[in-house]
């Protein structure tokens, strides 16, 4: 199982924390609704290392080692700037659905 870290929301929600995709400078820091019966509420942001890992292509990253670096305000940094996961669902007849 992959480690998790909790993140409260603005608004109250508790989301699992997890980090994914990592490279050489970067990770996917994925917020888990706590639903949890589908993506489509979940969201993302990329984590930036600068760290001496980010200046070699034939390192990775630690998952751990990512989470274990984020705190809550950078969580609540990386959370305010995410992204959904998933797309919303375009009505067909719409411009955006051509």
């Amino acid at each position: 199982m992959k480690k998790l870290k909790m993140f409260r929301s603005p608004d109250g929600t508790e989301w699992n924390v997890q980090v994914q995709m990592p490279g050489s400078s970067n990770a996917m820091v994925l917020f888990r609704h706590p639903d949890g019966s589908s993506s489509h509420r979940d969201r993302y942001n990329w984590y930036i290392s600068t760290g001496p890992e980010a200046r070699s292509v034939t390192t990775r990253l630690s998952p751990a080692v990512v989470l274990e670096a984020l705190d809550q305000a950078m969580l609540a940094t990386l959370f305010s700037r995410s992204i959904a996961v998933s797309r919303p669902t375009v009505m067909p007849k719409t411009t955006l659905g051509l």
